[in-house]
């Protein structure tokens, strides 16, 4: 039993988004599409103990899912076709749906993929929904799960995910790939959710934790599932590439208590090499597909500038902070400008950091934002203004929610000592 139950776990990670994104193709909404697909998962707990394991798992859900929809369908018809019409009509609509179910399910990834994503990532939506309902419907975790993650009650992320769907549902979203004039924007979206998803397990914002290594898992196998639908497409492909570059890291962030190792100190043979040289082919393919570089794959350039210096003193600084100067001509924004502050202060000195820094302090997206009282105070601290530094990083701690970050800035302020 137990065996059966962890290949039962397995298989819902491996066919889920597919089943439901088959499923919502039929019925054409994808609340109804993922109860559908957990009927299909509870006839299997229910059935395979007993039955075995099927030899195509895939195919006995979504058959056993096809069922339950027509089921679905005949109700929704009931009050408007005859009986005897139904079973024609209804399979009429389910073979141009689904035209072959086997070829279908032994699809690795097709249409009906690509238009969930979209539906997921639909602009009515909150960032929070799209957030949320992407990694339900396309990362596979529970509601609990993302709740963990995220360090939100189960109850919010159970009503934004509620919500989400009732929204679709209500605005009567497509599911569709966007037609080209909608497609920039909408995949805007996807790609933010994902940035998002990845961005809070590399650094998590609250929590005991230093990062969440599953959360960049989840957002990084989503964007090669994207990137291999929309091969033509370079954002997507320089946000892989930034994932997979950044994701090299993981292991050496991290010391053996689990406190946080900052990039400048890490062991880089810890750095998976093999993550880097599929970033790297990543972003080639980004810049072959011409035209000028987006933000995603800028930063996956800035990225790979780390990823190529073996040692942190081998660095090409000023090609970061160029890199960083076109990222704010493209893309400004006050965060933007910090991580430039920081390049020019390698590049060029702390002074040259710092002054960046002192034109962002009424920046109001930055008021609570703990790092921009962190980066200035090791400017400071390197300018040898001992005690203005370590009242920023005193500060900055505590601004922080992240305990392992805490403790971090608490160190590095007690750390400094007058000249």
């Amino acid at each position: 039993m137990p065996d059966v139950q962890r290949t039962i776990d397995a298989v819902w990670r491996i066919e889920s988004t597919r089943l439901i994104a088959g499923l919502a193709r039929i019925v054409g909404d994808v609340g109804i599409a993922e109860d559908l697909a957990q009927d299909a998962l509870l006839a299997a707990l229910q059935q395979w103990p007993e039955s075995g394991v099927p030899d195509n798992p895939g195919a006995w859900l979504m058959a056993t899912a096809k069922h339950r929809a027509i089921d679905t369908l005949r109700r929704r018809t009931l009050l408007e076709r005859k009986r005897e019409q139904l079973g024609y009509e209804i399979e009429a609509q389910l073979a141009r749906a689904v035209p072959d179910l086997d070829s279908a399910i032994d699809d690795v990834i097709g249409d009906e993929v690509l238009r969930l994503v979209f539906t997921c990532c639909h602009p009515a939506l909150s960032k929070e929904a799209r957030v949320a309902l992407t990694l339900r419907l396309l990362g596979g975790l529970t509601t609990p799960e993302i709740a963990r993650a995220f360090l939100v009650p189960e109850a919010t992320v159970a009503q934004r995910i509620v919500r989400a769907k009732r929204t679709l549902a209500e605005a009567r979203v497509p599911f569709e790939v966007p037609r080209a004039s909608e497609l920039r924007e909408r995949l805007a979206s996807v790609l933010e959710v994902l940035y998002l998803v990845f961005n809070e397990g590399y650094s998590a914002t609250a929590g005991d934790d230093w990062m969440r290594a599953d959360l960049c898992d989840d957002a990084l196998r989503m964007g090669r599932v994207l990137a291999t639908l929309m091969p033509d497409e370079s954002e997507v492909h320089g946000l892989v590439a930034l994932m997979e570059i950044q994701a090299s890291r993981l292991r050496a962030r991290v010391g053996p208590s689990g406190e946080p190792i900052l990039l400048l100190d890490q062991n880089r043979a810890r750095w998976d090499r093999l993550l880097i040289t599929r970033g790297l082919a990543a972003l080639e393919r980004a810049e072959s597909l011409g035209g000028a570089l987006g933000p995603y794959a800028l930063q996956a350039a800035i990225a790979a500038c780390h990823a190529r210096a073996r040692t942190a003193e081998e660095t090409d600084w000023q090609r970061i902070a160029a890199l960083y100067d076109a990222l704010a001509q493209l893309a400004p924004s006050p965060v933007v400008e910090l991580n430039r502050a920081v390049a020019l202060s390698m590049a060029f000195g702390p002074a040259a950091g710092l002054e960046v820094v002192d034109a962002l302090a009424g920046a109001k997206a930055l008021a609570g934002y703990h790092l921009l009282p962190a980066v200035r105070g090791d400017f400071l601290a390197k300018l040898g203004r001992v005690s203005e530094a370590r009242r920023e990083l005193e500060r900055a701690a505590a601004m922080t929610q992240n305990a392992r970050e805490r403790e971090l800035l608490l160190a590095r302020a007690a750390s400094l000592t007058e000249p």
